[in-house]
């Protein structure tokens, strides 16, 4: 079993995006179970994206020409790309790291492509925050209220007598209860419930008019449904805890799924009403999740990479530009996922394209923030050329040298490695001593944190 410094590396780096040497030291002479008590209890403070934007709902008045509508369109979407950044560097930023983490999740699961509208954005996010930790029910319930996702799976157009089951479907098959666990008439009769719920002025409305009123017959039960008791009667569906839990469980501990602790997530959450806190507290606290076999087994996720690269270096990027470049680069946009079903995730992260990039992420960075240290001649290709034109910005690793201060060569690197790399690292100091630095102590360590970014060991989690 890993020591506690290695198991609070591991927590961090799964509901979070990493954590300080500073903060590794003070954690490790408390209990971890404290910890534990405090990410849950600091993710209770659901603080929303706070980022202001102009008044452009005017947008959508009929009193606007074309012209206007075409203007005010494009500065929703440059005010679009504000809220990407600010919430990237939210979670970089934030001493919230559960909620962060949480709300990344639940953006991969009710995935939702924003179509460059700031005010779509902004309120699925925060709907995202509010509801990160809290019941699962209350959760759908909100995302089913959501402007943005009834735009995106066209809600606005379900209405009785020609019913969208765009919705219900993907509720169904992405959200809830799984393909496998419903028939094609369940989504029939669900669209039905869900008709005349729809969006105006970026607030949920019910339009009354709009709405089926009769009897419909889904999962076995009879009656006056609406979109909540849809919901209520997949809730009562012990599948949907199995099936979140184990989704849950391949993102937050292994791809690969120990049936028998799944099966202990979906009865401790189905037994909770549903309590998301409840189901992450068992697995922060259960034994199996610092097992060596769950350490280190996951690939970074871009949105993993960079925030974490960011948090470990106190990394600001110059302008937003410089934040979407990366995400695009490395194959992960948020609020610009490939489809409704979100990200794959896993291998999928990693082919030809973003390869390079990931592993020369770091070089990258450095030779931006003007450290003057030497990039190896294949990585100066044409491609690296380009993103180190596009990203900008400036790193304090004043924090870290401060943990250093007292130390020599050996222990510095040993420390590092253990920090940064999850797995246990066969390069001996004196073989990375030939790519390092060793003039002054800032450019020793500035140069084997370089070079430990940019091994392939340091993409996984």
């Amino acid at each position: 079993m890993p020591n506690i410094r290695k198991k609070l590396s591991h927590l961090y780096s799964r509901a979070g995006f990493g954590i300080s040497l500073e903060m590794l030291k003070q954690k490790s002479a408390i209990p971890l179970s404290i910890t534990i008590d405090r990410l849950l209890e600091d993710a209770k403070n659901r603080e929303v994206l706070d980022i202001r934007l102009p008044i452009f709902m005017q947008a959508s008045k009929k009193g606007n020409t074309k012209m206007e509508r075409k203007m005010l369109s494009k500065k929703l979407q440059q005010e679009n790309k504000k809220v990407n950044s600010a919430w990237v560097e939210k979670m970089a930023s934030s001493q919230n790291p559960l909620l962060e983490r949480m709300t990344l999740f639940w953006h991969g699961h009710f995935a939702l492509i924003s179509r460059n509208n700031s005010f779509v954005s902004k309120s699925y996010i925060n709907t995202l925050r509010t509801h990160a930790l809290g019941n699962f029910g209350d959760l759908v319930l909100a995302i089913a209220h959501d402007p943005g996702m009834i735009q995106f799976l066209n809600n606005q157009q379900n209405k009785k007598g020609s019913p969208n089951e765009n919705f219900a479907r993907e509720l169904l098959e992405l959200f809830t209860i799984g393909i496998g666990h419903y028939r094609e008439e369940d989504v029939k009769e669900a669209a039905r419930a869900f008709t005349g719920w729809r969006a105006k002025n970026g607030v949920f409305e019910f339009s009354k008019k709009r709405h089926d009123f009769g009897n419909k017959t889904f999962l076995g039960q009879t009656g006056n449904f609406n979109g909540e008791d849809i919901i209520r009667i997949i809730l009562e569906k012990k599948q949907t805890a199995v099936f979140i839990a184990t989704k849950v469980y391949k993102y937050f501990v292994n791809e690969k799924i120990d049936k028998m602790q799944v099966q202990e997530l979906a009865d401790v959450f189905y037994a909770s009403n549903y309590s998301i806190e409840k189901l992450m507290r068992t697995i922060f606290e259960s034994e199996w999740f610092y097992a060596k076999k769950n350490i280190g087994t996951k690939i970074k996720s871009p949105i993993d990479l960079m925030v974490g690269m960011m948090k470990t270096l106190q990394l600001k990027m110059d302008d937003q530009k410089s934040l979407l470049f990366i995400q695009k680069m490395l194959g992960q946009v948020l609020l610009n996922p490939p489809n409704v079903a979100g990200w794959s995730g896993g291998k999928n992260w990693i082919d030809n394209a973003t390869l390079l990039f990931r592993l020369n992420f770091a070089g990258v960075i450095f030779q931006t923030t003007k450290l003057n240290l030497s990039a190896k001649p294949e990585l100066e290709d044409k491609a690296v050329r380009k993103l180190r034109k596009k990203i900008s910005g400036t790193m304090n690793l004043s924090p870290i040298m401060k943990q250093l201060k007292n130390m020599e060569e050996v222990a510095i690197y040993s420390t590092l490695k253990d920090w940064l790399i999850p797995t246990k690292l066969e390069i001996e100091k004196a073989e990375m001593d030939l790519f390092t630095k060793h003039d002054t102590k800032e450019n020793y360590v500035k140069t084997v944190i370089l070079r430990l970014m940019s091994l392939p060991e340091y993409q996984m989690c």
